[in-house]
C-alpha cells in the first residue's frame, strides 16, 4: 500500500491568492498600505492632499467667482463671516453673511468698512454665478458655494486692492501652483533617474563627468541660478509659454539630489550577485537596469517624488514672489503674494497673506505623506 505525503491544500483559486507564496504569507505592497494607515499625519496629509488635488481640477466649479471679477468699490473688502442659522426672529437654519457698510477716508481715501447686520445676503450650494468654461471647454455658470443673487457678490476671505475675491483667486492658484510642483517633480524625476542610473551604473568617465555637472548646479546660489535662468525667458511670451519655461527651469535644479542618491544605490548594486547572474545571462544594460536595479529601491524612489513635490512649490512660489516667475494675469500663489510686498496692504488687509497660509499647508501635507510613504516602505521598520 502507498502512502501519500501529507500536502498542504492548494491555494483557492478565483480569490487573487498566488500559488507561489506560502500559506500566510502577506503581499509587500499590502503591509505598506497597512504601515502607512497607522501613521496618522500621513492619513491626514493625505486627506488634505486630496482635497487640493480635487480643488485643483474643479476650480472653476469650487470657486464663488471668476479670479479677474471686481468691484471698485469693495477694494480690500474684509472677510465676510459665514452664519449657518438666523436667531434674530426664533431660529431658521440657513446660510447667510451680513453686507458691510462703506465710507470713504477724506485724508486717506480708504475704504472704512461696518458690518450691517440689518442686511443678510443669502448664501447656498450650486448657485447660479459668474459665467466661465470648465477647463475652457465646456460653458458653466453654476458655483459650488456662493450668494443666491448672482447680482450680489461674497467675500468669504475678504478682497484684494482692486475689489477681487481672495478665495476664488487662491482657488485658481491651487491648480498653478499644483501643476507646476508635479510637472516639475516628473521632469526631474526622469533626469535624475537616468543621468543618476548612467553614473552609477558605468562608473568611469561618465560617471566623472556628470558628478562634475551634478557639483556645479549644487554649488551655484539658488537666488542667482534663478535670477539667471529667469532673464533668458522672454517677457513677450504668452502664460502658457511662461508657465512651460518656469516648470522647465525647476526641474533643470530639482534633478541633482536624486541623481546622487540613485547614483549611490547603483554603485552599491552593481557588485550583487543578482546583477552579475543577469549580466551572465546575457541581459543587455537596460534590462538589468529597469528589470532587476530600480525595482530594489522603488519605495525609496517614491518617497523622494513625494517630498520633492514641496520643494517645486515652494520654488514656483518664490520666483513668483520675486517676480522672476509667473506674472499677472497668470494667478497662482506666488502671484498672489506679491501683494503682500505693500507694507500699507498688509497693515490694511492682512488676508492677502492668505495665499502664504496655502502654500504652508500644502507644503506640510506633501512632507507628512512623504514621511509615511518612507517609514511604511521601509523592510526594517
Amino acid at each position: 500500500m502507498v502512502r501519500t505525503p501529507n500536502l498542504p491544500p492548494p491555494a483557492p483559486t478565483g480569490t487573487g491568492a498566488d500559488p507561489g507564496r506560502a500559506p500566510g504569507d502577506v503581499p509587500q505592497r499590502v503591509l505598506v498600505r497597512r504601515r502607512f494607515l497607522r501613521n496618522k499625519l500621513a492619513v491626514i496629509g493625505a486627506l488634505v492632499l486630496c482635497g487640493f488635488v480635487l480643488v485643483s481640477v474643479f476650480s472653476e466649479f469650487v470657486a464663488p467667482s471668476t479670479p479677474h471679477a471686481y468691484d471698485a468699490s469693495r477694494t480690500h473688502a474684509p472677510p465676510q463671516r459665514l452664519h449657518f442659522a438666523d436667531t434674530d426672529d426664533g431660529f431658521e437654519l440657513g446660510m447667510y453673511v451680513h453686507g458691510f457698510e462703506v465710507e470713504r477716508d477724506p485724508e486717506t481715501f480708504a475704504n472704512n468698512y461696518t458690518v450691517d447686520e440689518s442686511t443678510k445676503i443669502p448664501v447656498g450650494f450650486f448657485v447660479q454665478g459668474q459665467p466661465y468654461e470648465m477647463w475652457g471647454l465646456v460653458p458653466m455658470d453654476r458655483h459650488l458655494i456662493g450668494a443666491k443673487d448672482p447680482a450680489q457678490e461674497v467675500y468669504f476671505l475678504g478682497a484684494d486692492r482692486n475689489g477681487r475675491d481672495m478665495a476664488s483667486r487662491i482657488v485658481y492658484g491651487t491648480r498653478v501652483s499644483m501643476s507646476i510642483g508635479l510637472a516639475g517633480v516628473a521632469m526631474s524625476f526622469v533626469l535624475g533617474l537616468v543621468l543618476g542610473g548612467i553614473s552609477g551604473y558605468f562608473g568611469g568617465r561618465i560617471d566623472n563627468l556628470i558628478q562634475r555637472v551634478i557639483e556645479f548646479l549644487m554649488s551655484v546660489p539658488t537666488i542667482p541660478l534663478w535670477m539667471g535662468l529667469s532673464a533668458a525667458v522672454p517677457r513677450e511670451w504668452g502664460a502658457i509659454q511662461t508657465y512651460l519655461a518656469i516648470t522647465v527651469i525647476l526641474s533643470l535644479i530639482g534633478w541633482t539630489d536624486l541623481a546622487r542618491v540613485v547614483r549611490g544605490r547603483f554603485l552599491s548594486l552593481r557588485q550583487e550577485d543578482f546583477v552579475t547572474a543577469a549580466r551572465l545571462d546575457g541581459c543587455r544594460s537596460g534590462r538589468i537596469i529597469g528589470r532587476h536595479m530600480l525595482p530594489s529601491f522603488t519605495s525609496h524612489i517614491i518617497a523622494s517624488l513625494t517630498l520633492a513635490v514641496p520643494f517645486m512649490i515652494l520654488a514656483e512660489t518664490s520666483l513668483s514672489f520675486l517676480g522672476l516667475g509667473l506674472q499677472a494675469p497668470v494667478v497662482s500663489w506666488g502671484v498672489l503674494l506679491q501683494e503682500a510686498q505693500n507694507i500699507h496692504s498688509i497693515s490694511g488687509a492682512p488676508w492677502v497673506l492668505l495665499p502664504g497660509a496655502a502654500v504652508t499647508v500644502a507644503v506640510l501635507a506633501l512632507n507628512f505623506v512623504g514621511d509615511g510613504v518612507r517609514d511604511a516602505a521601509d523592510p526594517y521598520r
